[in-house]
């Protein structure tokens, strides 16, 4: 339950975006679900580890509400008994998340932007009408005489081209297609039998250049959240490729940065799994009314510390300042310790504060 809910919330988060795609871009509704299908891996890959931590401390609070866990300790059942269950779900869900992060998300964030890529190919000459000027594209406004009923080429076109700030230019042509390179993953408007001409920014000198063909690269970020990059990113690369893509020669710092972060990601997440089910059940087991509300409380709070220390070093990592490894492990290394020590303090049912007066009292009685 607390799977679902979590993942609603976040894709909750993107229903403007898949409303703007159905209402705006004449995106089909299958096309939508075959998109929101392949962003559910990444989701998961998130929320998979906070359900597991929010459902034991629901679990636990549950049962040291309606004093189960006294009962089980006076039956003779260790603490270290209790947590096999938990240590068991906490396998299961690490195998889930590490399988998903080492294959589902790679290829689903991949397929996204192919599909939406193809989606903008195929829907980027819907904003275009004749005789209206469209500003849908990034710095260009078009304006197409004539668009012949099957829409595959306009004539009679003029481009203002706003994309270089020191000299603008506009564009005039007599036809123009548009064309999908499904390798870089660019649109290009081509644009035949035109000229281009362009004034300075002080109006003091004139320039025109005719051409036959002439391709203009369109930016479709104001249109789908595409991308235009020939290679793979990170997020959409497996374990073997981003050890391969590190190995390659001419890589700057940033670049083999990024790549190890994403290395080292797609285990210290899943881990994460292990570390909340060791913390969760110390926290859990303190006995309290309201149980749902405080587990659920006490589990947003973690998650949120945990997440906000995961971002704080993988941006420093990013910048240099941090190695890789520490940036992304720093948390996972935290969250652990302190899950040992609360379960060593609950295992000899000791608050933290009795074990430190227990052993401020031994050294003065030693001296």
């Amino acid at each position: 339950l607390i799977l679902f809910v979590l993942t609603f919330v976040l894709l909750m988060g993107r229903i403007l975006q898949i409303m703007d795609l159905m209402v705006n871009k004449g995106i089909s509704v299958w096309a939508i679900m075959h998109l929101v299908m392949l962003i559910m891996p990444s989701f998961l890959m998130f929320t998979i580890p906070i359900a597991l931590l929010v459902s034991i401390l629901i679990a636990m609070g549950t049962f040291s509400a309606d004093n189960e866990i006294t009962a089980l300790k006076a039956a003779g059942v260790s603490l270290l008994q209790i947590y096999y269950p938990i240590a068991v779900a906490s396998l299961l869900t690490f195998t889930c998340t590490m399988l998903i992060g080492y294959y589902l998300v790679p290829q689903s964030n991949f397929a996204t932007k192919k599909i939406l890529f193809e989606l903008a190919a195929q829907n980027a000459s819907i904003g275009i009408k004749e005789k209206v000027f469209n500003s849908d594209f990034k710095d260009l406004i078009l304006y197409a005489d004539k668009i012949p009923a099957n829409g595959e080429y306009m004539e009679g076109v003029i481009i203002s081209d706003k994309r270089n700030k020191e000299e603008q230019n506009t564009v005039i042509a007599k036809k123009a297609s548009l064309v999908a390179d499904s390798k870089k993953m660019i649109v290009k408007l081509r644009l035949e039998n035109g000229s281009i001409h362009t004034v300075s920014a002080d109006l003091k000198n004139y320039r025109k250049v005719d051409f036959r063909t002439y391709d203009l690269i369109l930016d479709l970020s104001t249109t789908l959240a595409t991308y235009s990059e020939e290679y793979k990113s990170s997020t959409e690369m497996t374990l073997t490729e981003l050890m391969e893509r590190m190995k390659k020669p001419g890589l700057d710092g940033a670049a083999v940065r990024e790549l190890a972060i994403e290395v080292h990601k797609k285990f210290s997440i899943p881990l994460s799994c292990i570390f909340f089910g060791l913390l969760a059940l110390p926290l859990g087991i303190t006995s309290h009314r309201a149980v749902k509300s405080r587990g659920f409380a006490v589990g947003i709070i973690i998650v949120a510390a945990y997440y906000l220390l995961r971002i704080g070093g993988e941006a420093l990592a990013e910048t240099g300042r941090l190695s890789p490894a520490v940036g992304v492990w720093t948390p996972n290394v935290l969250f652990a310790t302190g899950g040992i020590f609360l379960f060593y303090f609950a295992y000899r049912e000791l608050s933290p504060l009795q074990m430190i007066s227990a052993y401020s009292g031994r050294n003065r009685h030693h001296r």
